[in-house]
Parts: structure tokens; sequence; C-alpha cells
């Protein structure tokens, strides 16, 4: 359920028009609904509600200070990649001490930061990051509570752009490394080893290769706890998929029922999940209006004011976003592109789609863009970033203002 929905011919957010909101902030603007984001952490967090737990949303999918500041509220913690999201979470009243610090290249002055705000532990990708972790944390003259990252070699049949389990991923540590850097750092007075985490990729719509993942850290986790190591949390990452198009992915119930069967019999065992996709996703549209039309040999084309700036989604990894009028038309529909305004040819938001034929002024909602839309949005070619507005209920709110013209020069000078 995303709460986009048609009344009458108006396409609406909730219980507000994406008309009005086209016509009082203009566009493109990213639209999200608070009653899905409310209702998509509910059903993660009560999947798991028979065993300790914390859902750590992934604030990369999604970094708008309204969108934490509301899962904050629901009782959430968060999975960051930089210092930078620190500082949102904290900005926006997230709890540290329910923050899991990952990424492959956590500098020293983020790791000193995370330190001293006493985040819940790093997910730590690679021997020389722990060392540099540890450095840090005998710096501070305190203990740094670390993960290690296990990269278990399976293929999540994802996106290769958005697979991070393979052995050839940046991400992670292969199982045997793992296992000797666990056992040669026990001992180490400036670390402590409380966990294991495995992320084996985004979008994810078959729970056979996370089972077959957490199947081969479960055996890894309850060896290193018989060979003495205090582990407690495993966190089992995140990365469930969403339907964009005609996909099928597993609903919360199942991805947790996957989850305990990978995991039975491991005692005193306390579970992160870090979750982003799945959870605003389905939550947001991309408001964007009709410039112009024009057709070439074998081809039309329409033109809209979003541009692969303001979602690269479709440039970046060729993905697919529905498309649907905001005033319902009726009638056959004739397939066109759907291209946006920057001077590059990848700029297609959509090939061939069939559409209405909608004149210039109309508009389009972008469908499933509340995930890696606007934290992916750039200024190229000189273009002020979109707005954002939450709706919710029958009221909504502008949570972030466009971009100005002063706003691309901020911090230049001629």
């Amino acid at each position: 359920m995303n709460h986009f929905a048609y009344r009458g011919n108006a396409l609406y957010a909730e219980g507000v028009p994406l008309a009005r909101i086209a016509k009082e902030v203009g566009t493109p603007t990213y639209v999200y609904a608070a009653a899905t984001l409310r209702r998509h952490f509910q059903a993660m967090d009560g999947a798991f509600a028979a065993r300790p737990h914390h859902v750590c949303y992934s604030v990369k999918a999604n970094s708008n200070l309204a969108v934490l500041a509301l899962f904050a509220k629901l009782g959430s913690g968060f999975d960051i990649v930089s210092g930078g999201e620190l500082y949102r979470v904290l900005r926006a009243g997230g709890d540290a001490g329910r923050v899991v610090f990952s990424g492959v290249g956590k500098t020293e002055e983020e790791i000193e930061y995370a330190l001293s705000k006493r985040i819940l532990m790093f997910n730590v990708e690679s021997a020389e990051e722990l060392e540099a972790i540890s450095r840090v944390a005998r710096r501070r003259k305190v203990k740094a509570p670390v993960a290690l990252r296990v990269n278990p070699d399976v293929d999540p049949k994802t996106h290769p752009y958005i697979a991070t389990g393979l052995r050839e991923s940046k991400f992670g540590i292969p199982m045997a490394e793992a296992r000797a850097l666990y056992l040669a750092s026990r001992r180490r007075k400036e670390l402590e080893l409380c966990g294991m985490d495995c992320h084996i990729g985004s979008q994810l719509t078959d729970l056979r290769p996370l089972s077959q993942a957490l199947g081969k850290l479960a055996s890894l986790f309850q060896e290193l706890r018989g060979a003495g190591l205090p582990l407690r949390w495993l966190d089992v990452g995140g990365g469930l998929g969403i339907t964009y198009r005609r996909e099928q992915p597993p609903d919360p119930s199942a991805y947790a029922a996957a989850v305990n069967r990978a995991l039975q019999g491991i005692e005193d065992l306390s579970l992160i999940f870090e979750p982003g996709r799945v959870l605003v996703g389905n939550a947001g549209v991309l408001l964007t209006q009709v410039l112009y039309r024009k057709a070439a040999p074998g081809k039309r084309f329409m033109v809209v004011d979003a541009g692969m700036n303001d979602l690269l989604r479709p440039a970046l990894y060729g993905a697919h976003h529905e498309m649907v009028p905001v005033r319902k038309r009726r009638g056959g529909g004739a397939k066109v592109d759907v291209v946006g305004p920057v001077c590059e040819s990848t700029d297609v938001l959509a090939k061939a789609r069939v559409l209405p034929r909608l004149e210039p002024g109309e508009l389009l909602a972008i469908r499933s863009a509340g995930a890696y839309g606007m934290s992916m949005a750039s200024s190229y070619n000189s273009r002020p970033r979109p707005a954002e507005v939450l709706v919710d209920g029958a009221e909504y709110r502008v949570v972030r203002k466009r971009e100005s013209y002063g706003d691309l020069v901020r911090g230049e000078w001629s």
C-alpha cells in the first residue's frame, strides 16, 4: 500500500491532490506519504517482535530530516555510511546508541566523530579499517564497538551494480579472512568485538540467497562464540525489494520467517536489520510537468522538467519507474520516450512507454521514487535540486525548499 490513489480523475497523496502541490510548490517536486512510511516501518518492526532486534533504517535511501525524524519517533535505529549521515540522524532526533556505521571508506575524522557520539557499533569492511578504528580508539582512550562485515560470496540475483555479497565486490571481508581477523583481535583492549554483519545486495526479490548467506554466517557466528568471543549482535543487512513494475518481493513476515529459520538454535542473539528502499521506495513520487512534445523518424518524445539530475536511477541502472498522469486520461496512448532537459543522451526517464497524449503543462507522477531519488540528486547542468514535500493526512508541508540559483554558487568565489 502506498497511499497514492485517484479520487475521481485526480491523483492524491493521502488526502492532498498532487495538482495542488504542483501549483503551490512547483515542479519537479518529491512528494512523500507519511502514512506509507509509518505503515512500512511498523510492518518490518512487527515481523520480528518475537526476538530482540533493532530496525536500523538505511539513511542513504532517503536522508531528508523529516523522514529521519518520523522514523526516530517510531523507535527506529539508523544505518549510516558517512559522518554527514550521522550528523543528519542526530539533527533529526535519532539515538546514536542505535546507529550502525557501515561503508568501506570511513576516514579517521568520521571514526572519531562516531566514537564521540557513542554509536552502537562500526561494521568493519577491511583489516586496515580495523587498524584505523583501533588507532582512533587508543588516541581517545575509549573502547570501539565493532562487527566485521563478512562477505559470504553469495549471488543475490539482483542488478550487478547493487550486488554486494560476491567475492569480487568491494564490500566486506572474505569468510576465512574474517575468521582469522576476529581471532587475532580478541585480546585488543581498545576493541569490543560485539557483533557480525552481512549484506548481500539491494532490491532482493528471492529469499534463497539471503538464507544461504545467513546459513554461512550462523556457522561462523557459533564457531567464534565457541572460541570465547562475546558476540551478541548479528546484523543481517537489508535489501528487501519493492514493486517497481511486476516484481513480487516477499513481504516482511516471509522475510522474518526465512531469517528465523536460518538462525534457529542460536541463543542470546539480538538482530539488526537495515531496511531502506522497502520503507521509503513506494512512499514517494516525483512530480514533473510536461514541457514539450517532439517527433523524430520512428520515435516520439515527451520532454519533462525533471531530468537525470533529479532522478538518476534510470540513467544509472536502467531502472524502471511507473509513470501516471496526475489528471486521469481516458482512451488509449502511444509509445513515447520520456526525457529530461539535461544535456546528456542518457537523460531518459522512460523508453518506449505507453502514455496518454499529454499536453504541455500537464503533470506526471513518477512512482516508487522515495528511495535513491532525492538522495542521489545533483545540480548537474547548474539545475537547482527539487523541493521535497511530506503529506500527512489532509495536510502537507515543504520539508526541503527548492534550491535557488544563489544556492548553486554558495561557497564559490570568482
